[in-house]
């Protein structure tokens, strides 16, 4: 009875043991919820989830409440496992950006439906849908950002291509919300590309590569001959600034060391030039702009022109009464391998057109300055006189000696940048009579800027023409422009990224979410390179016997060889083991071919599935051998001291 009563109480114990700790384990797991929900640890190779200072300092701006609507089909998901991660990534950022906003930045999240309101609400936002089904329903993925005042931004369908740029383009979104005013660019062209009458061009129209601006930003046109840069610009874009007077380039000098950005577009032999020119024999000249650029640290090679033979332009050459192709080494087709993908002016680009562009060299000192467009290996620097006097396209090629080094044509430059007008600003004779020559402005002239400037330099105006980058056709008496190039978006994303704020300049891209399997990949690539020539020369062995079988069954199958030989049936029966034996050898080169692959995965598969629960296994045992042999040794103590 006794022992019944002490086993009774055992089983009590146990079960009382058993639900407390159910009651701590979901104890625990709430607490944690709820203490250490904003707590995170970012273990992925390029902190993809870690949000940088920049944008931080951005959310920190906000003054007012910004509502965002994430819309996304799970149809979508289900159908695109590439969308379904995508869309995990951007909601994991939004929820980080709303918990730094405290409470500024407003969160929904939509599964538009067909024939739902929250699919009318993704149209009624201009959000992009694609079919997701043989009945034609659309799948959204995009984003709807608003502010108090009804201003709005949208982010039409994420794309996974600009995955590495998605925590600047979230960013760029809100910051927009911030100051919703359109940036204006303050263009200063030497060549009419905003159209109208000029006298040495005559009456122009204007260039597409202004309508697209003007898609996106304001544009204020500025004289060549200007004293100052006005206050409500926000950005200087020069285009082949040559025969600037001294009063102008002081203009420009001091607008960048007060904070001003700059897109200069310089150029050797700016060949869009001659081509607006109403003058006979015009020769197209070069930008003098070097004195202006030595103080951002840079310069443009003087008379050289970057030749690229891996680059180079497939055009159309008369050589006497014959027409043939050759490839132009001065006018270059630049690819992604030209490009720095990280960076968010020139990341998403994959086709850029230039035509004897010109080489940037940095200066030294204390300037950072960034390639973001580069020939390839195969370069030389050639003369632009054999281009301005005439290029002999032919001769060019054959004269071509690679160099063996990539030349920088479009550079972003940071840093502290110091006048190009030491003594202060130039001096007006004119104004002050020939007997003075005394400074007409003295108040505010900066030697050095307070703060880092901010600069695009690319070394071609020519890549601005539309013959470079778009194809006009008339359609219906409407002008249908077709890019063909990423000219345009170049120019768009230099503005952007200049008009931003300080802390969008910060912003760089991240890694990608996806990683490939390294190993996995490098086990492949080894293995094809042992068994492919055995796989290629079974394949081949194949293709053999089979086509012999087939010629013999042929054969059988003739009506006028109604009685098969005894050779060929022999043959038949040999061509089929031979396929047969082939076929058995190619499966095993192929298992070869994955057996190191299969025995990783498997290794995986062991380790994710079995090995934490046979190792929580031992743990438990060698837990529960140690504390019997600790109770026992505390019952051996107790006896002993009980005896004693």
């Amino acid at each position: 009875m006794l022992r019944t009563l002490q086993n009774m109480e055992r089983s009590s114990r146990a079960l009382l043991g058993l639900a407390f700790a159910v009651i701590l384990f979901f104890a625990v797991n709430i607490f944690s919820n709820t203490v250490f929900k904003s707590m995170q640890i970012d273990l992925t190779e390029d902190q993809l989830f870690t949000l940088s200072d920049s944008t931080k300092r951005v959310l920190a701006s906000l003054d007012e409440p910004v509502d965002i609507r994430l819309f996304f089909s799970r149809a979508l998901g289900d159908r695109s496992p590439e969308n379904a991660r995508h869309h995990n990534r951007v909601r994991e950022l939004l929820l980080q950006y709303a918990q730094i906003a405290s409470g500024k930045v407003r969160l929904s999240f939509e599964n538009p439906e067909p024939f739902s309101s929250s699919e009318d609400r993704a149209v009624a936002f201009g959000l992009e849908g694609i079919p997701v089904n043989e009945a034609g329903d659309q799948g959204f993925f995009g984003l709807a950002a608003t502010n108090s005042t009804d201003d709005q931004v949208i982010i039409p369908f994420f794309a996974t291509e600009r995955e590495t740029f998605l925590e600047y383009d979230l960013t760029k979104m809100v910051q927009r919300l911030v100051n919703p005013t359109q940036k204006t660019v303050g263009l200063l062209s030497t060549i009419p590309i905003s159209g109208g009458y000029v006298p040495e061009f005559g009456t122009t129209q204007r260039w597409p590569i202004v309508e697209r601006i003007m898609e996106f930003f304001l544009i204020m046109p500025l004289p060549t001959d200007t004293r100052e840069i006005p206050e409500d610009v926000d950005i200087l874009m020069l285009v082949h600034p040559v025969g600037l007077n001294q009063h102008t380039l002081y203009a420009i000098d001091q607008f960048m060391l007060r904070g001003g950005k700059a897109l200069a577009f310089v150029d050797p032999v700016a060949e869009a030039e001659a081509a607006s020119s109403r003058k006979q024999g015009f020769r197209p000249r070069q930008s003098d702009f070097n004195r202006i650029l030595k103080g951002w640290g840079l310069r443009m090679v003087p008379g050289k022109v970057a030749a690229d033979l891996d680059s180079a332009r497939r055009v159309n050459v008369r050589q006497g009464a014959q027409m043939k192709v050759a490839d132009y080494v001065a006018w270059l087709s630049l690819t992604e391998a030209n490009f720095d993908t990280n960076d968010i002016v020139t990341g998403d680009m994959s086709l850029l057109n230039v035509a004897s562009a010109g080489i940037l060299e940095p200066l030294g000192g204390d300037f950072s300055v960034t390639p973001l467009v580069v020939s390839g290996e195969r370069s030389m620097q050639i003369d632009a006189l054999k281009i301005r006097n005439g290029a002999d396209v032919l001769a060019l090629f054959r004269d071509f000696k690679s160099e063996t080094k990539g030349l920088v044509i479009a550079a972003r430059v940071t840093g502290t940048a110091t006048t190009a007008f030491p003594d202060g600003p130039p001096r007006d004779k004119s104004a002050l009579g020939p007997r003075a020559a005394a400074v007409v402005q003295t108040e505010a002239h900066l030697k050095e800027s307070p703060n880092p400037i901010n600069a695009i330099v690319i070394a071609d105006v020519d890549m601005l023409h539309q013959r470079f980058w778009l194809e006009i056709n008339e359609t219906m008496g409407q002008r249908v422009m077709v890019p063909n190039a990423n000219n345009g978006d170049f120019v768009v994303n230099a503005l952007d990224y200049l008009t931003g704020s300080d802390a969008l300049s910060g912003l760089r891209a991240r890694g990608k979410a996806s990683r490939p399997f390294k190993l996995v990949q490098s086990i492949r690539k080894e293995a094809e390179q042992r068994f492919s020539d055995k796989e290629q020369e079974l394949q081949e062995k194949l293709t053999g016997a089979q086509n012999r079988l087939d010629e013999l069954m042929s054969r059988e199958a003739d009506k006028t060889d109604t009685i098969l030989r005894t050779e060929q049936k022999r043959a038949l029966d040999e061509s089929r083991n031979e396929i047969v034996s082939i076929r058995t050898e190619l499966r095993d080169v192929q298992h070869e071919l994955r057996k190191d692959i299969e025995s990783l995965e498997a290794w995986m598969k062991f380790f994710n599935i079995a090995a934490m629960p046979l190792l929580l296994g031992l743990a438990t045992i060698a837990a529960t051998i140690i504390s019997r042999a600790r109770r026992r040794a505390r019952v051996r103590a107790l006896t002993l001291v009980s005896g004693s």
